[in-house]
């Protein structure tokens, strides 16, 4: 018998209030958790904004960052390439257990994408994924995907996944002209408050906690 056998009613993810944190303490308490936890420990959802930080996923290289000025860069064991974190963003962490909840890497990785999109939709904004470039862009006119809104890297370590999801809500975007977006050049990015106009990051942020909480949820 496995240690997760038996565990049918898994509780609902605990939600964490927005809050400002620095990015290297908060990747240490993620570690931390998943270090810790045991089968019953339940899963959390973080919402986090950070100070201006480039993060680098495992794979990173070094020519996706030109010019990253006095922004710090911070290497992390997150998939995904560079990309930024700052003031006006929303970065949800999701600690979850996939193996309790049977759920494998590619679905979950779709439960996120589609909690986006679904807080996206809820202020009026189409939203879509990318066909092999995780993240959630923006729908243009001819059913295509157009400029980056949310970025996606996570790292699984003995079947329980940590890192996230970042959403643009009102942000200075210019640091995003440093890097080569998720290791794309030329990827245009945007945020919610360029969509939508003016807009009240901690409401985003307890709609994006409960459409994520939602959707992880349903997919079990």
């Amino acid at each position: 018998m496995t240690p997760y056998a038996g565990h049918a009613a898994v509780a609902a993810p605990r939600i964490r209030g927005f809050r400002r944190r620095p990015y290297l303490p908060t990747v240490q308490q993620m570690q931390a958790f998943t270090l810790d936890r045991g089968p019953d420990t339940r899963d959390e959802i973080w919402l986090i904004e950070h100070p201006p930080v480039f993060t680098l996923g495992h794979a990173s290289r070094p020519e996706h960052l030109h010019a990253p000025g006095d922004i710090p860069v911070v290497r992390t064991e997150r998939g995904g390439q560079v990309t930024y974190h700052g003031p006006g963003q929303v970065v949800a962490y999701l600690l979850v257990d996939l193996r309790r909840r049977s759920l494998t890497v590619r679905e979950f990785v779709a439960c996120m994408e589609d909690a986006t999109i679904a807080v996206l939709a809820a202020h009026e904004v189409p939203a879509m994924r990318r066909s092999g470039a995780p993240g959630v862009y923006l729908r243009v006119a001819d059913g295509s995907p157009g400029a980056k809104i949310a970025s996606l890297g996570i790292r699984i370590s003995r079947g329980c996944s940590y890192h996230g999801v970042a959403l643009n809500v009102a942000m200075d975007l210019e640091p995003f002209s440093r890097i080569d977006p998720c290791g794309y050049p030329g990827l245009p990015v945007t945020d919610l408050r360029s969509c939508v106009g003016s807009v009240d990051i901690a409401d985003v942020a307890q709609c994006f906690g409960r459409a994520l909480a939602a959707s992880v949820e349903k997919a079990r």
